[in-house]
């Protein structure tokens, strides 16, 4: 039976061929080396001035095409990339067969967080560039990715309390017993060696709770210090990262991202504020779930001038009446006269005094009080319904507090219930960004640790593979290269322009290294 056969290892090559042509013409690989030509990579933030004594550094270049090509890849470990320089042909071609170490490769992501995220911004101007981008319905919402801090290495005051009681118990009775040993020398060590142990584990957590009393967190990571633990779905928790991002709805590119370290409630007005300052303009819609529910934030959204379309959250059972025919939702606010009326036609009025409520309690050092005022009527007292519209049927009857961002959160349910069926898209507008990121490409953890910088490097360059990839599948190969080579001839332009400080010696060796670049590229 004939099987294909293979070359014979050892045959030697008549017509030896180059790298270059062992890479298919329409490699995205190339697509990438081109993209990277095409950044000034001096005004993005890289580090480009390099002292000439020592060991020559890498470009940086060459490391952000290694990563780009890994994160496209699904490939984010350092180590991982560095061997992938050995023995993956595209990257030998991509690396002009350099092999740099792990440490390097290590180093320059967790060094570059502003310039890294300046390169997101950079396939954004791509997008809007071929109109991938409308501008005009943005969906924001955020993810958990899951930081390098295990639940046990995150406390907070009670955890800390926890062991300290468990500590001192262990003390406590290791104390009574070497107090009953008299005799026995090696008992004696080893209780000592014990209460030595226990009281160096005491001094940690004091010390823990020492510096958790000195801030303003609830809680504290010694692994990573910036992650905290957070609910992922239901009852789930997770010391963890909390990625926001807002997207576009016509091809469902990600325009912006922050990595932050709370929950979502306060997070809608600053998204739209940096929305409205990327897309130069504050004529779209922002679409975001319940959890951006806050008065302040859908009040910064509206005086910025954008419409809000924010799911309304359900009532809380504290918050309803005993008959639903009696809610909030069933009386009619009259901003004319700054009055109630209740189903059963009485007025509730206030007395315009305003007072301050805490939000979420007292235990949560970061929550600032909100104002409110107080509607309520002197007809509660011989209302015949009144034991259907409030459980306070012995004191003053029922009141009503209204927030000072009462009007703000009006105009947003107007929108909700006109629009619907804008919102209805938000789900496939963004949420399918991040089942990609973390089902698709595994991307469901910080790779990175030792705080929030580092951690938005790693989800910098996530975001900016699947924008590139977004754009490569929905813009030609052809295309794709033609503008890319007219924006690194630009750039070749611009050397012309450059400072007067700037030494012949430099310019040379820039556009030497550029010009190198595209002839393997083109």
């Amino acid at each position: 039976m004939k099987f294909i056969q293979g070359t014979d290892r050892t045959q030697l090559a008549l017509f030896p061929t180059c790298l270059d042509d062992s890479l298919d013409f329409d490699n995205e690989t190339r697509l990438i080396d081109l993209f990277v030509n095409s950044l000034d990579l001096r005004s993005l933030g890289f580090e480009m001035d390099f002292i000439d004594n020592g060991r020559p550094a890498y470009h940086p270049g060459d490391l952000l095409r290694l990563f780009i090509y890994g994160y496209l890849n699904r490939i984010r470990s350092s180590r991982a990339l560095e061997r992938e320089c050995r023995r993956n042909i595209e990257l030998m071609w991509l690396m002009k067969g350099l092999v740099p170490d792990h440490n390097t490769i290590s180093n320059f992501r967790k060094g570059n967080p502003a310039a890294i995220k300046k390169v997101f911004r950079a396939t954004v101007q791509m997008a809007k560039h071929f109109e991938l981008i409308g501008g005009t319905l943005l969906a924001g919402d955020s993810t958990k990715l899951r930081a390098q801090n295990s639940k046990k290495n995150n406390f907070n005051t009670k955890k800390i309390e926890r062991h300290l009681a468990y500590i001192e118990e262990k003390l406590a009775k290791y104390q009574a017993e070497l107090a009953k040993e008299d005799g026995d020398v090696g008992q004696q060590e080893i209780l000592a060696a014990e209460i030595k142990k226990q009281s160096a584990r005491n001094a940690k957590y004091e010390s823990l709770g020492e510096r958790l009393d000195n801030s303003d967190q609830e809680q504290i990571s010694t692994s990573d210090p910036d992650s905290r633990q957070m609910i992922i779905r239901n009852n789930i928790t997770e010391v963890a990262y909390n990625i926001q991002s807002t997207t576009d709805a016509i091809h469902h590119i990600p325009i912006d991202f922050k990595v932050t370290n709370n929950n979502d409630s306060k997070a809608m007005g600053n998204m739209v504020r940096r929305a409205k300052s990327i897309l130069r303009t504050n004529h779209f819609t922002a679409l975001f779930d319940k959890g951006y529910h806050t008065g302040s934030e859908i009040k910064t959204t509206v005086e910025l001038g954008v419409e809000p379309i924010v799911a309304i959250p359900a009532v809380s059972g504290a918050s309803m009446a005993p008959d639903p025919a009696f809610n909030v939702s069933e009386f009619t606010y009259d901003p004319q006269t700054r009055t109630y009326t209740c189903p059963q036609g009485s007025v509730l009025s206030t007395n315009g005094t305003w007072y301050k409520k805490d939000r979420g309690g007292s235990s949560r050092k970061s929550a600032s009080p909100i104002r409110v005022q107080h509607f309520k009527t002197k007809d509660c007292k011989g209302c015949p319904v009144l034991d259907r519209c409030t459980k306070n049927t012995r004191g003053r009857g029922r009141v009503i507090e209204r927030t000072e961002h009462q009007d703000y959160i009006d105009i947003n349910r107007k929108n909700v219930g006109e629009k619907e069926h804008l919102y209805k898209r938000r789900q496939a507008i963004i949420e399918h960004n991040y089942g990609t990121m973390k089902r698709q490409w595994n991307f469901h953890y910080i790779i990175t640790k030792k705080g929030m910088d580092r951690a938005s490097s790693d989800v910098g360059l996530i975001f900016t593979a699947y924008n590139l990839r977004r754009i490569f599948n929905l813009v030609g190969p052809e295309v794709l290269k033609a503008y890319l080579k007219a924006l690194w001839c630009c750039f070749l332009a611009l050397m012309d322009l450059l400072d007067a400080q700037k030494t012949p010696e430099y310019k040379t060796r820039i556009f030497d290294w550029h010009s190198s670049s595209f002839k393997r590229a083109a």
